[in-house]
């Protein structure tokens, strides 16, 4: 996996004793996390030293990732409080301490907070998707996720930045309070207001969609935006609302936007590419006016795809300007 290195520099030379203690309940008053500032400190020693992050330094070891590698890296650390590790120990049934947490669970929520590059709190943007190094996505795919800066800084909607941009020499730390999990493509879908409208079409009350698109995958989803569904609606003086559509007409349409049994990245959309979709339909690929769909229906309409590469841990998503009719 190209990404425990990261986690190897984080603890570099770390030495544990008995008395660290997997998780503190006063962080209520958050202490500044600081590197020295005549020589500056790497994200190891930073995280070692700093009040907030004990508990950090407890998950990653009992992951198996702590080791010791030299030279230099350039990472974005989103790194959660020991209140926020407290937080989610109280969330997660079963588990009273970092030391009940399942490995694989542990390692992949951890490696679900680093990002392979550096990148300050002044370079983070409104509905940014950024790949971490978690990489349990069909294909070993980078899981990202999602930043808001419209109300402060907050990753993945559930965790807000209480310290941003601590800097050291091989990347930078945000200190957040609360731990983030990898998404499915439904999560990331209900996480983003952008496909607000999708979501209601989904959980038409007769449909099953939420519990197939939940499942193992790897699913690819065109998901168009509101914008698309609002355009849609206007087509036809009877619809008002998603739920005015024929439920067998909404269903079908819907399965035109979903393959089922590949996770297909934009990198590996090709020229005419044709794919078969969920409902039996097919779309055809054109790239020769940016990335676009041929509908297979009797308008053959083209389509754009907008965003590109939402990967999450089942499948992937990519929004498309307007909804695709079979």
């Amino acid at each position: 996996m190209k990404n425990v290195k990261f986690l190897a520099y984080l603890f570099l030379g770390i030495s544990l004793s008995a008395s660290i203690v997997a998780c503190s309940d006063d962080d209520d008053d958050v202490q500044p996390m600081t590197s020295n500032s005549n020589t500056q400190n790497n994200i190891a020693e930073i995280a070692i030293a700093g009040d907030e992050t004990d508990s950090l330094v407890v998950a990653l070891t009992q992951a198996g990732l702590v080791s010791t590698f030299e030279g230099s890296g350039n990472f974005t650390v989103f790194a959660p409080s020991n209140q926020a590790f407290a937080d989610f120990i109280a969330a997660t049934p079963g588990v009273n301490q970092i030391a009940d947490i399942p490995n694989e669970l542990l390692t992949n929520t951890l490696l679900y907070h680093v990002l392979n590059n550096e990148v300050k709190s002044a370079d983070l943007s409104d509905n940014l998707y950024a790949p971490t190094l978690n990489t349990e996505a069909p294909d070993n795919e980078s899981v990202v996720l999602k930043v808001n800066t419209a109300n402060g800084v907050t990753v993945d909607n559930s965790a807000n930045v209480l310290q941003a941009d601590i800097d050291a020499s091989n990347g930078v730390i945000h200190l957040i309070d609360a731990v983030i999990s990898p998404r499915n493509i439904v999560e990331l879908a209900v996480n983003d207001n952008r496909f607000d409208s999708l979501v209601v079409a989904l959980t038409q009350p007769s449909f099953t969609f939420v519990n197939t698109l939940e499942g193992n995958g790897p699913f690819t989803v065109f998901a168009p935006t509101n914008q698309a569904f609002i355009d849609l609606l206007a087509t036809n003086a009877s619809w008002n609302r998603i739920s005015d559509i024929d439920q067998t007409t909404l269903s079908a349409v819907l399965q035109y936007h979903v393959v089922s049994g590949a996770n297909v990245q934009s990198g590996a959309l090709s020229q005419g590419q044709n794919i078969s979709t969920l409902s039996g339909g097919s779309l055809t690929v054109d790239l020769s006016n940016g990335a676009q769909l041929i509908t297979s229906d009797t308008t053959q309409a083209a389509v754009d795809i907008i965003i590109t590469d939402v990967q999450g841990t089942n499948g992937v998503i990519h929004a498309v300007e307007s909804v695709l009719l079979p």
